[in-house]
C-alpha cells in the first residue's frame, strides 16, 4: 500500500529529503549542503544542476534508508527557497545560467529606478509586495537583457523560467511538466494575488516574456508524475509550496490569526489573515499561505535576510566557532552586562527597513571583548530582529499573539529560543519536527492523495516539544531592544 510521502525540502544552504508516514512521522531523512557562489559584491548565486544532482541523491538516500521503493510512496511534495530566479532550454532542461538566489542586491538601481518613476504603488497594490531585488522579476529581466539572443529565444518561447520548486518539477517530469503553485509565484512581482493570475502590465513594466512563465495550479494538486526511470517507477508529485508557506502549514498555522517563525538561513514570520489580503503600513508583506481548491488564504509575512547565515559567517568567514552547535554554550558564558550588537546586514536590511544599501557592523566593542560577546550578539541580532517584525505586524493591527511557533535549524538552541521569548514577552513554542518545512510539503502531497482529510487535521501533527516563557524584566528587555535600535540606525543609508 502507497501510505508514505517523500518531500524534498530545497533550500538555500543545502538539499535534504525527508520521508514521513501518513501520521507525519519521520521514517528517514538525508541532506547535501549546497554550494554558495558570491562572484561580486551583493550577488549570490546557485548551480542549479547542483541542486538537481543534489535533489536526485537526497531522495535516492531517504528511500534506501526507510527501505521503501516508489510504489510504497504516494506521492513526492516539493517546498523550496523562494525568490530564486532559474531560466533553463526546454529543450534540454539544462540551466542557461547560473540561479540568481532571492538573497542576491544586483538589481537595486534597477528597483531605484522604477520607484522614481512611480510604480511602486502599482506592484504593492497587485501582488502585495515591496519594490526590492529580493523578487524575481528583476532577476529574470537582467538573465534576459544581459544577453540579447538569450531574451529572443525566451520570446520565441524556447527558455523557460521557474523558481526551484518549477526548475525541479521540470527535471522530475522528464520535461513534461511547466508549472508552479500560486505560494511561489506570488513571489515573483509578476503575479496579482487578488485575481490570482499573471499580470501583463508587470510583465510588460519588467520586461519578462510571457512564453517563460509556468502554470500556476494550487498548492495540494496533481502537478505530473516523475520519468519512471528517476526512482525504478513513477511517482505522482501531489504538493509544491515555497518554503515559509509549507513551514506555515506543518506549524498547523491554519486558522486566522496564527502565527508562526522559521529560522534557517534567513528568518520569515507569517501571520494568517485568513481569506482577507491585509495591505500593510509598515513595510510588511502581503503574501499567499496557501491555494487549495482555488480559494487563497493570505498571510502578512516579514522577512529577514540573515538569521541563521550569521552562524554560519560566524564559523566559516570568521572562524570564530567550529559548529554552530558552540553557540548555545558561548553565548551562555558571555557577559550578560556588556552591551555588544551585530547587524547582520550583510545583503542589506529586510523587513520592515528594506534597505538594500545598508552593510553589517557590529558596535560597542571594548578591549575586553571576546568570541563568547559577538557569537551572543548574533544570537540576539535574530532575537531583536524578529521583535521588528512583530511590532510591524502589531501596527498593522494584529492581536499580539498568545504565543510563537518556531521551526528551522537554529531553533535546536536553547539559549536562543529562551532569549527570543524575553525578548518578545510572548512564550515560544518549539514542536518535535522542527523541519516543518518539509513536514509541510509532505502534508500537501498526503491531502492530495487522500492520506489527510484535509488541513484541518494538521493538528493532529503538531506536537509541542517545548515551551519557552518569557523571564526578564520588563525595564532589562526594553534596554536591551532600544540598544538594538541605535545599532541599526547607525547603518541604515533610507529613513
Amino acid at each position: 500500500m502507497s501510505d508514505h510521502i517523500l518531500a524534498i525540502d530545497q533550500g538555500t544552504s543545502s538539499t535534504r529529503a525527508i520521508v514521513f508516514d501518513a501520521q507525519g512521522h519521520e521514517r528517514a531523512r538525508a541532506q547535501e549542503d549546497l554550494t554558495q557562489h558570491y562572484p561580486a559584491a551583493g550577488w549570490v548565486e546557485h548551480d542549479a544542476e547542483e541542486i538537481w544532482r543534489s535533489t536526485l541523491s537526497v531522495s535516492w538516500d531517504a528511500l534506501d534508508r526507510a527501505g521503501l521503493t516508489a510504489r510504497d510512496i504516494a506521492g513526492i511534495g516539493i517546498t523550496n527557497q523562494r525568490e530564486t530566479a532559474v531560466l533553463w532550454d526546454r529543450a534540454t532542461g539544462r540551466p542557461v545560467a547560473p540561479a540568481i538566489v532571492w538573497q542576491d542586491r544586483r538589481t537595486a538601481e534597477r528597483c531605484a529606478a522604477l520607484a522614481a518613476d512611480g510604480a511602486e504603488p502599482m506592484i504593492q497594490a497587485r501582488t502585495g509586495l515591496l519594490l526590492d531585488p529580493y523578487f524575481s522579476a528583476t532577476k529574470i529581466a537582467w538573465l534576459l537583457d544581459r544577453d540579447d539572443g538569450l531574451r529572443q529565444r525566451a520570446e520565441r518561447g524556447e527558455i523557460a523560467f521557474g523558481t526551484v520548486d518549477s526548475f525541479l518539477l521540470w527535471r522530475l517530469t522528464g520535461g513534461r511538466v511547466h508549472a508552479t503553485d500560486a505560494t511561489n509565484a506570488a513571489r515573483t512581482m509578476l503575479f496579482d494575488i487578488h485575481r490570482q493570475q499573471w499580470d501583463d502590465d508587470l510583465l510588460a513594466l519588467f520586461g519578462v516574456p510571457r512564453a517563460v512563465l509556468p502554470e500556476v495550479r494550487d498548492c495540494a494538486a496533481e502537478f505530473g508524475t516523475t520519468d519512471p526511470t528517476l526512482f525504478g517507477g513513477a511517482i505522482a508529485v501531489r504538493g509544491i509550496a515555497g518554503d515559509q508557506q509549507a513551514a506555515t502549514i506543518g506549524q498547523a498555522c491554519v486558522r486566522p490569526g496564527m502565527i508562526k517563525s522559521t529560522y534557517g538561513t534567513g528568518c520569515f514570520m507569517l501571520l494568517n489573515t485568513g481569506d482577507r489580503p491585509v495591505a500593510s503600513s509598515n513595510r510588511l508583506l502581503t503574501t499567499i499561505a496557501y491555494r487549495m481548491d482555488g480559494r487563497a488564504t493570505y498571510a502578512l509575512e516579514g522577512s529577514i535576510f540573515v538569521a541563521g547565515a550569521t552562524v554560519q559567517w560566524l564559523r566559516d568567514g570568521l572562524r570564530l566557532i567550529a559548529s554552530a552547535g558552540q553557540t548555545d554554550q558561548l553565548a551562555q558564558a558571555a557577559a550578560a552586562d556588556r552591551s555588544v550588537y551585530l547587524v547582520p546586514a550583510f545583503t542589506g536590511l529586510g523587513a520592515p527597513y528594506w534597505d538594500a544599501d545598508a552593510r553589517g557592523a557590529i558596535l560597542g566593542l571594548t578591549r575586553d571583548t571576546g568570541i563568547a560577546d559577538i557569537v551572543r550578539a548574533a544570537l540576539e541580532a535574530v532575537c531583536f530582529q524578529t521583535r521588528d517584525l512583530l511590532e510591524a505586524m502589531t501596527a498593522d493591527g494584529a492581536a499580539p499573539p498568545t504565543n510563537l511557533r518556531v521551526d528551522g535549524g537554529m531553533t535546536v538552541n536553547d539559549w536562543a529560543m529562551q532569549f527570543l521569548a524575553d525578548t518578545l514577552a510572548v512564550p515560544v513554542e518549539r514542536p518535535v519536527v522542527t523541519e516543518t518545512t518539509a513536514l509541510g510539503a509532505a502534508a500537501l502531497a498526503g491531502i492530495t492523495a487522500g492520506l489527510i482529510p484535509g488541513l484541518d487535521a494538521l493538528d493532529r501533527f503538531w506536537r509541542l516539544d517545548r515551551r519557552y516563557a518569557p523571564t526578564m524584566a520588563e525595564p532589562e528587555r526594553e534596554r536591551r531592544y532600544a540598544g538594538w535600535k541605535d545599532a541599526v540606525s547607525r547603518v541604515r543609508t533610507k529613513v
